[in-house]
C-alpha cells in the first residue's frame, strides 16, 4: 500500500513520541509507592496492574500499557477501599504529569520536517489531556500538532475509532489520506476501525510480530517516517 498521497499523521504518546518503559516505568514505581501503604501494600498493587515491583517493569499484561487511566484505577479501586475512584485518578494523573519523558527520537526537528511538507500532525492518547498536554509541553512540541486528545477529551479511547475520526474532522481530511502511527494494538485497531493507513513502532512494549499483522508497515521508530512517507 502507497504512503506516498499521506496528508495526515496522528500519532499515539506513549511508546511512540516517547519511549514506554523510560516514561512510565518510573511513574509506576512513583504512584504504587504513593498509594500504598507499606511495601507490601505496594507489591499488592503492582500485581494488580501487571508490573514486577522487583525488576521495576511492566508484564506484557499489564493493563498500562494500552489502557486508559480509568481501566488502571478499576484495576486497583478494590485494593484502595479508603479512596475513591476520582482520588485515585488524581493521584495517578498528578504522578502522570510529572513522568519523566524520554523521546523515541528528537521530536523537534522530526515533527518540523513533517510540518514542512504541509502535513496535518495529530496526537490520540489513552492518557489523560492533563498529563498528555504537560508532556507535549515540556517536549516544546504542542504547537506542532493540529489535534491533541486524551481518552478524556469527548472522542472516547482506542481502540474505537473516535480520536481518530475527530482528527479527521478538525483538520478536514479523509480517513484513507492519514497515516495512524502507534505501538499497541489498541492504536493499530483503532487506526483500522477509522479506515487509516496503520505505521507500527517497536518503542513500545509490543514485538514486531504482535503488530505486523495489523498494520500496513512496521519500522524502528518514527524517525524513519520521513523515508516511508518519501519526503
Amino acid at each position: 500500500m502507497s504512503m506516498q498521497d499521506v496528508r495526515g499523521v496522528i500519532f499515539d504518546k506513549d511508546g511512540t513520541l516517547f519511549d514506554f518503559a523510560s516514561t512510565w516505568e518510573a511513574w509506576a514505581l512513583a504512584f504504587l509507592n504513593r498509594l500504598g501503604r507499606d511495601e507490601a501494600h505496594a507489591r499488592e498493587l503492582s500485581d494488580l496492574v501487571g508490573f514486577d515491583y522487583d525488576s521495576q517493569s511492566f508484564l506484557p499484561t499489564s493493563v498500562v500499557i494500552a489502557g486508559t487511566p480509568g481501566e488502571i484505577v478499576e484495576a486497583i479501586a478494590e485494593a484502595l477501599p479508603q479512596l475513591s475512584k476520582t482520588e485515585i485518578a488524581d493521584v495517578l494523573n498528578e504522578e502522570a504529569a510529572h513522568a519523566p519523558q524520554a523521546e523515541a527520537v528528537p521530536l523537534k526537528p522530526l515533527l518540523a520536517q513533517l510540518r514542512a511538507a504541509e502535513l496535518k500532525l495529530g496526537v490520540a492518547t489513552n492518557d489523560a489531556q492533563m498529563p498528555a498536554l504537560a508532556h507535549l509541553g515540556a517536549a516544546g512540541i504542542t504547537e506542532a500538532f493540529d489535534f491533541i486528545a486524551g481518552f478524556d477529551s469527548g472522542y472516547g479511547g482506542k481502540p474505537a475509532p473516535g480520536q481518530l475520526l475527530g482528527f479527521c474532522e478538525a483538520v478536514g481530511l479523509a480517513a484513507s489520506a492519514v497515516v495512524m502511527v502507534g505501538d499497541s494494538l489498541h492504536d493499530l485497531r483503532a487506526g483500522r476501525a477509522a479506515g487509516m493507513r496503520c505505521v507500527g513502532v517497536l518503542t513500545g512494549m509490543a514485538t514486531e510480530a504482535e503488530l505486523s499483522p495489523h498494520c500496513d508497515v512496521v519500522l524502528p521508530d518514527i524517525g524513519h517516517l520521513p523515508a516511508l512517507l518519501g519526503l
